[in-house]
């Protein structure tokens, strides 16, 4: 078993946030933590608990971006410029698994990267995580607001008004 780095006194390299991530999924310390860890610049570990609403969006989300051809993860970590965020859902094309399929955590963010809005979140944490995976290279990134019932979409244009990704998000948030 590696040994987790000591937090950083400095900013973290991203090789350095890859291999702090890679040693904390490694330590069975962590097996049960719940809800996703992700990492500042710093290395600090940062948790966002979910509920069951939450979860059961995941699982919807997951199924409508999987009519897509390509490959459906739940929390992909991706090292961004923020640091080494997850995201709740992520979709793929086959040509991006055939590059990346072996990293962990991904050097380049997958072509859509959800997240599912919890109430401890804030808003312009959310947004800020949205154009950090579009920075890393994500074509799309939606922020999912469950207790708006409402989407929001990011691309390289910033915030547009629908996701240009053939994917039906009518009745997403019924019960």
């Amino acid at each position: 078993m590696n040994a987790i780095p000591e937090v950083a006194e400095r900013e973290l390299t991203c090789e350095e946030l890859a291999e702090r991530y890679r040693a904390i999924c490694e330590d069975k310390r962590f097996e049960n933590l719940p809800g996703k860890v992700e990492l500042d610049t710093w290395g600090r570990m940062l948790m966002s608990p979910a509920g069951n609403y939450h979860a059961l969006l995941h699982g919807r989300l997951s199924r409508r971006v999987g009519s897509l051809d390509g490959e459906v993860m739940a929390e992909a970590s991706v090292l961004t410029s923020t640091g080494l965020q997850v995201a709740d859902v992520a979709w793929a094309s086959a040509a991006f698994m055939q590059v990346h399929s072996a990293e962990t955590p991904f050097t380049q963010a997958p072509e859509v990267c959800i997240e599912v809005a919890s109430p401890s979140n804030s808003l312009k944490g959310l947004r800020e995580k949205a154009a950090a995976y579009v920075a890393a290279g994500a074509q799309e990134a939606w922020i999912v607001f469950p207790q708006f019932q409402r989407i929001e979409f990011y691309s390289k244009q910033g915030q547009v008004e629908q996701t240009r990704f053939a994917v039906d998000l009518t009745g997403l948030f019924g019960v």
